[in-house]
């Protein structure tokens, strides 16, 4: 009885703070005491700006026309097309376009940037995927706050959109960005993404391939006294995932490496306490939601007649997952994204994750 009691109030209060409470906290927080970017609109540092591809004939064109479209010095910027043994035309068409091509075995996404990396030479290094389009002022928008001597990593804001341009962001979706912001005006983001980002070269990091830049890199540059921070005027689009249920096999691929991180990354060695909280808050338990709500579920079963609020409690539980299983959008959202973390971390534990990685058209048409 009292394991129960302990299981379901301590899974109750983690999930309530990972999920409500503390994006309020930074928010309210953030209000109070941000802490600012010098940045500076004058910063041009060259760039390589490196497109990662592994058989994108079908995209690579189109995202190497939009590049040359950016409004950025021409003498500054190398547009650097980065293969993982592509297999297609990928290769080929990007030369045509004008980009250098770098080949390599296939190693996967990482092995494939850190080689385009050690082959150029500029003060910073930019990233995005063959199937983005930025807008013609996001690099400047990024690199402007590099010029801050505090800031080694930043990444944009990620639009999603349909091929008819009207924005297709959820409300999860703006949620976390909210929260993204919070967290870079308090000092450093906990997570980035792959569509738009940058580092000056000298605070670039050769990570685990396995990992993804998106949750190593920021978590990395604050171990080593610098800032990653998040600029929602460098702006990159992609259209969604058209339903839940690609959007949760998106998941579980991904959450398999933030498994994979939080696991054996070290991201809390060293951490200053605020960030070290950040971190447990928006990374490590919301990555257990899954976990943490089969905990709740059991629990609640285990008390049911010994407390209104746990019959309150299971009901709403069920309710929730009666909603998700009659399609209702928010609900069928939320429980596949959590189960995808319970699913993520079952292949993780069984098989391991694999470096390698092929793009899912199937997903995006």
């Amino acid at each position: 009885m009292i394991v129960a009691v302990v299981l379901f109030w301590g899974s109750l209060a983690a999930l309530a703070w990972t999920h409500a409470l503390y994006p309020a906290t930074v928010a309210l927080l953030a209000s109070l005491h941000t802490r600012r970017v010098a940045v500076d609109d004058a910063h041009l540092p060259s760039v390589a700006l490196i497109v990662t591809a592994y058989n994108e004939e079908a995209s690579i064109e189109h995202r190497l026309a939009n590049l040359q479209e950016l409004d950025y010095p021409a003498e500054l910027l190398e547009l650097v097309v980065t293969s993982d043994a592509s297999t297609d035309r990928t290769e080929e068409l990007a030369e045509a376009t004008g980009a250098r091509v770098i080949r390599n075995p296939r190693g996967g996404k990482v092995a494939a940037q850190d080689a385009a990396v050690r082959a150029t030479e500029s003060e910073v290094v930019a990233f995005t995927d063959a199937n983005s389009t930025w807008a013609p002022d996001a690099l400047r928008k990024l690199v402007r706050n590099l010029a801050d001597p505090h800031v080694a990593y930043v990444c944009g804001r990620l639009r999603l959109e349909a091929p008819d341009g009207s924005n297709k962001e959820g409300v999860y979706w703006r949620y976390e960005l909210v929260t993204r912001e919070s967290e870079s005006r308090l000092g450093s983001i906990t997570g980035g993404n792959g569509a738009i980002y940058a580092l000056n070269r000298p605070d670039y990091v050769e990570v685990d391939p396995r990992f993804g830049h998106d949750l190593a890199l920021p978590y990395l540059m604050v171990q080593r006294g610098r800032r990653a921070v998040y600029e929602s005027a460098a702006i990159a689009s992609e259209r969604p995932t058209p339903t839940n249920e690609s959007e949760y096999r998106r998941k579980v691929r991904m959450f398999e490496h933030a498994w994979l991180i939080v696991l054996r990354g070290r991201m809390l060695r060293g951490q200053p306490p605020g960030y070290f909280v950040a971190l447990v808050s928006h990374r490590h338990l919301r990555y257990a939601s899954g976990l943490l709500h089969l905990v709740l579920l059991g629990s609640s079963l285990a008390l049911l007649g010994h407390g209104t609020v746990y019959a309150v409690v299971l009901g709403l539980q069920l309710g929730v997952l009666l909603a998700a299983l009659v399609g209702v959008g928010l609900p069928r959202y939320y429980v596949l994204i959590s189960w995808a973390t319970v699913v993520a971390l079952w292949n993780y534990l069984r098989r391991g994750v694999p470096a390698t990685w092929a793009p899912q058209r199937e997903e995006l048409a």
